[in-house]
């Protein structure tokens, strides 16, 4: 009997060590992909997943599936930041085609209304500082904002009206780049979180006299994430694993680069890392609080760095840091 139970031990360990080696590996960073066109932000996230077998993965920020460009992907621990990579700026370049109104407002949609008028140059460069600043945005109907607990977009595919109210969103650059030929313009837009460049592209049109839609969209930058450091799915997909890892892979930190720094001591970082929050009393600790005191954001938020490595995302309130994401590493 004592044998048997041995063996079953034996085998769960065996059958618990399987699964748990089925989960993934322990990858923690920021992969900086280039999404291809056709696929949503879950396939992409999904694909690089299963390629680098991560055992933990997530996305800084949802792009359509007609978008292309720069989709951060954080695995394992990073996935603890990512709400900070969505804060961040974001860039993009997009063409509207002017003339036809479409119920997605993009060239997926079908098109409910059209037009002769085609604006120029400078009426294009006229309009667009209405857009700047603080503005009152009202989302498209195919979007995935709730309503009464279900999807606009599934509200809008049953062949409902949505009605979506008005959102503040900021817009800190929109300039045009060029114009193709007469029915489209290609622009740039710098603005914050919220924002949709459907949106942009459907009122820039009203306000010209015409209607339009989005016919390409390509992000070109989240917070600190560009172009530069991003890698196309095919590459990736052809990388070996380990090569990709090594090669590609950015530090959790990459995407608290607005966030000021605290360094720890042992005992300090020992503290946060067990959810305890850290006084600084002395003198000396004081003086590091007054060093990062003006680039703290409006809730205290820091990045807790022990011998260079972070080890929570805290809070400073007046003496005390106070953990509120700790990260396992």
């Amino acid at each position: 009997m004592g044998t048997k139970t041995r063996r079953m031990r034996t085998t769960r360990r065996a059958g618990a060590s399987v699964a748990r080696k089925r989960r993934g590996e322990a990858i923690h960073g920021w992969i900086v992909l280039d999404k291809p066109e056709g696929l949503t932000s879950t396939q992409a996230l999904s694909k690089v997943r299963r390629h680098l077998n991560a055992e933990k993965a997530g996305h800084g920020g949802t792009l359509d599936p007609l978008a292309t460009g720069i989709l951060p992907i954080a695995l394992g621990e990073a996935t603890k930041t990512v709400s900070y990579a969505m804060d961040g700026e974001k860039t993009y370049r997009f063409t509207v085609r002017w003339g036809a109104r479409t119920t997605t407002d993009d060239r997926e949609g079908a098109v409910v209304e059209t037009s002769d008028v085609r604006p120029d140059a400078d009426a294009i460069r006229a309009a667009l500082p209405a857009f700047l600043g603080h503005i009152e945005q009202i989302p498209p109907q195919f979007c995935a904002i709730k309503v009464d607990g279900e999807r606009a977009y599934d509200i809008a595919r049953g062949g409902d009206a949505v009605d979506l109210a008005a959102r503040t969103v900021r817009i800190d650059r929109l300039e045009l780049v060029e114009i193709p030929d007469a029915d489209h313009a290609v622009l740039e837009v710098d603005c914050g979180k919220g924002t949709y460049v459907r949106s942009i592209a459907r009122d820039l049109a009203e306000r010209l006299g015409t209607v339009g839609h989005i016919a390409t969209l390509r992000r070109l930058r989240v917070g600190s994430f560009n172009l530069e450091r991003a890698i196309s799915l095919d590459d990736l997909v052809a990388m070996e694993q380990g090569a990709a890892v090594e090669r590609l892979l950015l530090p959790i930190e990459t995407a608290l680069d607005d966030i000021p720094a605290l360094a720890l001591t042992d005992a300090e970082a020992h503290r946060l890392k067990h959810g305890q929050t850290v006084a600084l009393l002395t003198r000396q600790d004081r003086e590091r609080l007054t060093a990062i005191r003006g680039d703290v954001g409006g809730d205290g938020t820091v990045i807790a760095l022990f011998g260079g490595k972070p080890v929570a995302l805290a809070r400073v309130e007046g003496a005390e840091v106070r953990p509120v994401r700790v990260l396992n590493l």
